[in-house]
């Protein structure tokens, strides 16, 4: 893996914020991802993005986009996901061995907010 961005720019800021309220994400009508754990990461000149942990995204949903990978400075190297219905559109992201600074997204799943529906206080428990 290549270096990490920090070691350039220590003061690059990517702010991992854990919340306690429910999000959750939809397709359409195909429920993805619901938590009361999410992480909000703020990082710099770019919006908010929720990272859900794994374990509360249904992956059955989700295939791997194998052929596609980017690489952050600031985060590490990015996999992608795509709906299983629809295979060769990504909707989805994760970092699965991310850099130290921001090693608690490890496990997490984001999604691309103009192609999934992300909304803060879902259903209730």
């Amino acid at each position: 893996m290549p270096e990490s961005g920090y070691l350039v720019r220590p003061d690059y800021r990517v702010d991992l914020l854990r919340r306690r309220n429910r999000v959750t994400a939809a397709a359409g009508e195909t429920a993805l991802a619901s938590t009361k754990r999410p992480i909000t990461v703020d990082e710099q000149g770019h919006g908010l993005v929720v990272y859900f942990p794994r374990a509360d995204v249904d992956v059955g949903a989700l295939v791997p986009v194998d052929d596609r990978t980017t690489f952050c400075p600031y985060k590490g190297d990015a996999s992608y996901w795509a709906l299983a219905t629809a295979p060769d559109q990504p909707i989805a992201w994760s970092y699965e061995q991310p850099f130290d600074e921001v090693a608690a997204i490890r496990g997490c799943i984001a999604f691309y907010q103009d192609r999934v529906e992300v909304r803060l206080g879902g259903e209730a428990d």
